[in-house]
């Protein structure tokens, strides 16, 4: 059965960009194909098996989102800006980035942060160049806000981990409703991010509003093209 990247992600139920850095690593197994990378189901399941990590079919054999309303633009107006993150700790700026999501009601405050940790704790979301993405491995419901991203700006740069071993300054924190979602906007997410002036565009710290239209402009010829 061949799979895409954003379907093993889906199965795996993490981010593509967290699959993509465990190819990297070698921590997955993969075979290298023409410079394609092929899995091997049996071997998937063996490797999640070991790593304690669920590993479903379901979200491969389920048809694509092509689109998600409102798109990134308008989950980053619903997760706002937060500035001046305090925290010397992943746990410390996590726990203080949520206190700032006052769109959620305190017991899930509470469960978001445990479950961000989590994440962090079987693998970074630091992707490098001062950024991470953390997020919780299970969608969330029953929220109207949602999908949202919250872009909280740190007091000053953190230690996440991160594969190029950059101290990160600013946080993308996804919380979708569904793992199509989930996956849809992390990739639109990860393509912005991809562009070095957006980055440098980041380390400006940027007002609001200055923000949500350079989203709007970077991810307009993807809403054009249906992705």
């Amino acid at each position: 059965m061949d799979l895409t990247l954003s379907q093993i992600a889906g199965c795996l139920n993490v981010a593509e960009p967290t699959l993509e850095r465990w190819i990297r690593q070698g921590r997955i197994p993969v075979e290298r194909i023409g410079g394609e990378c092929r899995f091997n189901r049996a071997a998937l399941e063996r490797w999640a098996r070991d790593h304690h990590i669920h590993f479903s079919l379901a979200a491969a054999e389920t048809e694509p989102v092509v689109a998600v309303s409102g798109g990134l633009a308008e989950a980053m107006r619903r997760g706002g800006v937060h500035r001046d993150i305090g925290g010397d700790s992943i746990d410390a700026v996590l726990k203080n980035a949520v206190a700032h999501l006052t769109m959620l009601p305190p017991p899930m405050q509470y469960e978001l942060h445990n479950q961000l940790l989590s994440r962090e704790q079987l693998s970074s979301t630091g992707i490098g160049r001062g950024v991470a993405i953390p997020h919780p491995r299970s969608p969330f419901t029953g929220i109207a806000d949602l999908p949202l991203i919250a872009t909280c700006f740190l007091d000053h740069p953190v230690d996440f981990n991160a594969i190029d071993g950059r101290p990160v300054f600013v946080l993308f924190i996804l919380i979708g409703d569904s793992i199509d979602c989930h996956l849809h906007l992390l990739s639109r997410l990860a393509f912005c991010l991809r562009d070095d002036a957006f980055i440098d565009f980041l380390r400006n710290l940027p007002p609001a509003e200055a923000l949500f239209d350079r989203i709007a402009t970077l991810e307009r010829p993807l809403a054009e093209s249906g992705y």
